[in-house]
């Protein structure tokens, strides 16, 4: 757990935690890997705001069901299954009913730093997947795909989804021929994944040419440095429909960034920077009904379509297994930037394993 900010330099302790308080509608999950988030530093750190200590930390968590309520028709004891970034919703408004839960009216608990706000555990705290165990309403427990290996899938559960959901809303590979994705770092990797399996012309945006080799092996036809090519912008003018931005740096060139879009796209936002970004000019979003927004997660019903997509078109990730005893080593490593491109904890103790099973 994290104890105060500076846990992400390498201060996670092993503490004690009291679980949500049990209803027959929860699942209790032996967890066996963790995807370590970039969103677990920004809450470990205070980054996004003060933040509740002690915390466990980690939204991509996947593991055993080893008791299931009896109200929970989906899943059942021994099932693989696992839970992204939020863990509960009310269930009842107009986005819940229509299986858009991250954007529920009373607001979506997280599966860490939140509270519950209903029921019988009403004001008990939600805690994360750094830990051997973790129990969650069962609305939000995904049964991972037989035969997918749960290590690749645990971080698609946040890291996955928030670029997935985005892609398939606004018509990758369909409507969005040509889709760029700004920053190859841990969410922007899944971006291009994705897009090249939903059909899509993949171009990645970053500062320098230093990750072209990797972004080519992955699937981009193009490849964008913005520093050191003043023209780099013009050159490419109107030549996408659709950015997923990915990357976390406040001091992004958002102009040039719109100027790559043709008339009636979309700029969308996945990231968030702790600090604030410069305003866009207005001018060329008007002159070329260019739309900015942003997407948050994604809905349960969303997780199960794309772990069945990655299953079938074998989507890997390239993730970096650490054993979860050494968090106070792979947290402070992510956090110097060094993932290529995600980092997913194992907890062997549970069951977990260090290497990839050759019957996957």
């Amino acid at each position: 757990m994290a104890h105060g900010p500076d846990s992400i330099k390498g201060n996670f302790k092993k503490t004690k935690f009291t679980p949500k308080t049990w209803e027959e509608t929860d699942v209790d999950i032996k967890i066996q890997y963790c995807g370590i988030c970039a969103s677990d530093l920004h809450t470990a750190s205070s980054g996004w705001g003060a933040t509740e200590y002690p915390i466990a930390v980690g939204h991509e968590l996947v593991g055993e069901a080893v008791k299931v309520g009896k109200d929970v028709k989906h899943i059942k004891v021994g099932d693989t299954v696992g839970v992204g970034a939020q863990c509960s919703s009310c269930g009842k408004c107009h986005y819940c009913s229509n299986s858009e839960t991250q954007y529920c009216s009373k607001g979506q608990v997280g599966t860490y730093n939140g509270k519950f706000y209903a029921g019988a555990a009403e004001g008990d705290r939600s805690q994360g997947g750094y830990s051997n165990y973790n129990r969650s309403p069962a609305s939000h427990v995904v049964k991972i795909p037989d035969g997918m290996d749960p290590a690749l899938a645990a971080p698609m559960l946040c890291g996955g989804v928030t670029v997935y959901s985005p892609l398939k809303r606004y018509g990758a590979g369909t409507k969005a021929k040509q889709v760029g994705v700004v920053g190859l770092g841990g969410l922007g990797h899944y971006a291009v994944l994705f897009a090249k399996a939903m059909g899509a012309e993949v171009t990645v945006i970053s500062h320098s040419h230093s990750k072209e080799e990797d972004a080519k092996k992955m699937g981009a036809t193009r490849f964008l440095a913005t520093h050191g090519d003043d023209d780099v912008f013009k050159k490419n003018k109107r030549s996408l429909d659709l950015i997923i931005c990915t990357t976390n740096d406040s001091r992004m060139p958002l102009d040039g960034y719109i100027s790559l879009l043709r008339p009636h796209s979309h700029l969308v936002f996945v990231g968030l920077p702790e600090e604030k970004l410069q305003a866009p000019s207005l001018f060329p979003l008007i002159l070329n009904n260019i739309m900015i927004g942003g997407s948050a997660i994604g809905d349960p019903s969303e997780i199960n379509e794309m772990l069945e997509l990655a299953h079938k078109q074998k989507i890997h990730g390239w993730i970096k297994r650490w054993n979860m005893n050494e968090v106070n080593k792979a947290v402070p490593d992510m956090h110097a930037g060094n993932a290529r491109y995600r980092y997913v904890l194992v907890n062997q103790e549970n069951g977990g394993k260090l290497e990839e099973s050759s019957k996957l």
